[in-house]
């Protein structure tokens, strides 16, 4: 069992960081009641590619004393993945939760529309949207996460950025994968009520 928790936020190009993501709806704070170590950092704002996202969050694992639950958050589920395949031996778990959904004509143009609008240059927006289930990564490469535990959580209620087929995607490209609860995402007024069992599934699953 790990006790410290690596939480990756979600947002791309977006003014979202982990005080509004985790800190702010109470989930660090609850997570730290019960024990655990919690590594909340903000991911990079404008980033070219998902290297520099790894390379920037990678720094907070080398710093662990010992490896970590990465628990990955809508488009943060890319850097949390890309984190456990490229180091390993850092992570202990992995959880993916409400995995932006990729490959969705409607979704990328608009999601792309907001990269170019908030200044993104063409060629880096559509090297941030590429990829197989998961934006920035094939599924072959997603088959690789097997040999650590991985869990994927649905947001409870299916939009078109977080959809459903994305969850169930996930869990046929990872071996031994497996579904955990699903709640709305943390920023949603919707969320509060949910926040004990959300802690308690984190809890379940760090051990």
């Amino acid at each position: 069992m790990s006790s410290t928790v690596l939480l990756v936020h979600g947002g791309l190009w977006e003014p979202m960081d982990a005080e509004a993501f985790w800190g702010a709806p109470g989930i660090t704070a609850a997570l730290t009641a019960v024990g655990l170590t919690v590594v909340a950092p903000d991911r990079p704002k404008r980033p070219s590619d998902w290297a520099v996202e790894v390379e920037v969050l990678g720094e907070h694992l080398a710093d662990s004393t010992e490896p970590v639950t990465i628990i990955g958050a809508s488009n943060g589920c890319t850097a949390a993945a890309r984190l456990a395949l490229i180091y390993p031996a850092l992570v202990d778990r992995l959880l993916l939760a409400w995995p932006a959904t990729a490959g969705d004509a409607a979704v990328d143009t608009l999601t792309l529309a907001g990269l170019l609008g908030r200044g993104c240059r063409v060629d880096d927006a559509n090297r941030l949207l590429a990829g197989d289930t998961l934006r920035g990564t094939t599924d072959a490469e997603l088959a690789g996460l097997g040999r650590v535990p991985v869990a994927v959580l649905p947001s409870l209620l299916e939009n078109p950025v977080h959809q459903r087929r994305t969850v169930d995607a996930l869990l046929k490209v990872i071996p031994g994968s497996r579904e955990v609860a699903g709640y709305p995402e943390p920023p949603r007024p919707d969320f509060p009520p949910y926040l004990d069992q959300f802690v308690r599934t984190i809890v379940e699953f760090v051990d």
